[in-house]
């Protein structure tokens, strides 16, 4: 079965036709990013106008000359969540295309589509995944921790109740004057620090509270909530800039120093809950997914941990589908419909 996805959630335009939930036959993204660097983050209405701009384009190219009516078997779009004009873009498109060519609608949730990014170019025949999985998506606008019994039976165990990482990271990108998004610039700082400073000892380095969000409000997690809180991080990045800086400008170590410490407080949270979660739950794989599971730093520590734990480790088969795709969202309407 042949589907054509469509995602507009936040800024990015795409349009993927996915054949059995896997298999990939195009998979193309129109971004406004270089709009957004200018403002230093997504305004809607510029997202909403870059979308209306795209969308038939990206639909085009991804159809390749194909006649749509005998070549796709249906259509699917993200509905939730996002914002809500950029996701009207999408939803209204696919509504027309699906009326037009006389296909099923399949509405999906970008959550759930960051989640199925790890079934691309994955043959489940050659490479099955097992369940039960315990899943951590984490992009820029939501965490979400979710185990994952089988297809239909899903439970989310935490998320965010406040700043996403990802949100977080572009946030302490602009305290400490860097570009958007936050997450490559944060990451590129930490690599600086290591290696300006490889032979720091531990109790030398800065560090950063971590918010556990315990019943007991303890400095060290108890396995009573799997949720994420990151704003009080955030104050604590610019408490530190505010005290190097001393009302003028950051030196460059300082600026990669915090960045460094910074990454390791959110990464410290995250992979503590998603592999206490595999344990408790006795998953068989761990998966990460959406924007921030780029992150090489995000990927090792997680990887030793991981191995630590005998739990299977996935992350998605290529950079691309870690960031907003309409791969993911064909492959969520199959898997989650089993259509």
């Amino acid at each position: 079965m042949k589907i054509l996805a469509i995602e507009t959630s936040c800024d990015e335009t795409a349009c993927a036709i996915v054949e059995d939930g896997w298999k990939v036959h195009a998979n193309v993204i129109a971004s406004s990013l270089d709009l957004h660097k200018q403002t230093g983050g997504v305004v809607p209405e510029v997202a909403a106008r870059a979308h209306i701009e795209a969308i038939f384009p990206v639909v085009q190219e991804a159809l390749n000359g194909q006649n749509p009516k005998e070549y796709i078997d249906a259509i699917a779009v993200t509905t939730e969540p996002g914002l809500l004009t950029s996701l009207l873009v999408g939803k209204e498109t696919a509504k027309w295309l699906a009326y037009l060519w006389e296909k099923p609608l399949v509405e999906v949730n970008h959550i759930r589509g960051h989640v199925y990014a790890n079934w691309l170019e994955r043959d489940p025949q050659m490479n099955p995944i097992q369940f039960p999985i315990i899943c951590l998506s984490v992009s820029g606008g939501h965490n979400d921790l979710i185990l994952m019994k089988d297809h239909q039976n899903w439970e989310i165990l935490g998320r965010s109740q406040d700043d996403a990482a990802g949100e977080a990271f572009d946030k302490v990108a602009r305290i400490l004057g860097l570009g958007y998004p936050g997450g490559p610039e944060i990451e590129q700082q930490a690599k600086i620090f290591l290696q300006m400073a490889p032979l720091l000892e531990e109790d030398l380095l800065l560090r950063f509270p971590r918010a556990w969000l315990n019943e007991n409000n303890s400095n060290k997690w108890d396995g009573s909530s799997y949720d994420f809180s990151f704003s009080g991080l955030k104050s604590e990045v610019l408490r530190e800039v505010d005290k190097r800086s001393n009302g003028g400008q950051l030196h460059a170590q300082d600026i990669s120093e915090i960045a460094y410490a910074f990454q390791d407080a959110v990464f410290d949270a995250l992979i503590t809950k998603a592999t206490g979660a595999a344990k408790v739950f006795e998953a068989k794989e761990l998966h990460i997914a959406g924007g921030v599971s780029a992150n090489q730093f995000f990927r090792t520590r997680l990887e030793e941990r991981s191995r630590e734990l005998g739990v299977r480790l996935r992350w998605p088969s290529d950079m691309k589908f870690c960031t907003d795709n309409a791969a993911m969202i064909g492959a969520a309407a199959f898997w989650q419909n089993q259509l």
